[in-house]
């Protein structure tokens, strides 16, 4: 297995079965101009897109520069081999070598194999919390968007 950060609008589209949905190369490219986004993307023997892990630095005055581990994702033909560790490890290790201070993911407390995977990576529980979100119509500017609640 190889793992590589991704560089091209083409490596983030022919990776687009790892998603929830298909990528659009608009996205993908505000996706690589970003500075502090980073994708590393995991390659089986015959160079097929086996899994990927997508991370956000972020900064703030009292805590610095941390990652966020934003989304994992694994092949099905290729889980249960360690990709998903070795992608969490790759990022974790980008992470330090960026000076972030830590790095941190949001999970889903009944998403066993994703907890397993972060643990076996490292990763300790720092409390239970509940992620809430709001949902915008695409292209909306904010004003009158639909919103979760």
């Amino acid at each position: 297995m190889d793992i590589r950060q991704a560089a091209t609008v083409a490596e983030l589209v022919a990776a687009e079965h790892l998603y929830d949905a298909p990528a659009r190369p608009a996205w993908a490219e505000r996706f690589l101009a970003a500075p502090g986004h980073l994708m590393l993307i995991a390659y089986a023997e015959d160079g097929f897109p086996a899994g990927f892990v997508s991370g956000i630095e972020m900064v703030h005055p009292d805590k610095g520069v941390e990652m966020c581990l934003y989304e994992l994702g694994v092949d099905e033909g290729h889980r249960r081999r360690g990709v998903g560790r070795a992608l969490t490890e790759a990022l974790v290790a980008r992470a330090r070598e960026r000076g972030c201070r830590g790095a941190w993911v949001p999970v889903d407390t009944d998403n066993a194999p994703a907890l397993a995977t972060y643990r076996a990576a490292g990763a300790v529980d720092e409390g239970v919390f509940a992620m809430l979100g709001w949902t915008f119509d695409e292209g909306a500017s904010g004003e009158g968007a639909s919103g979760g609640g």
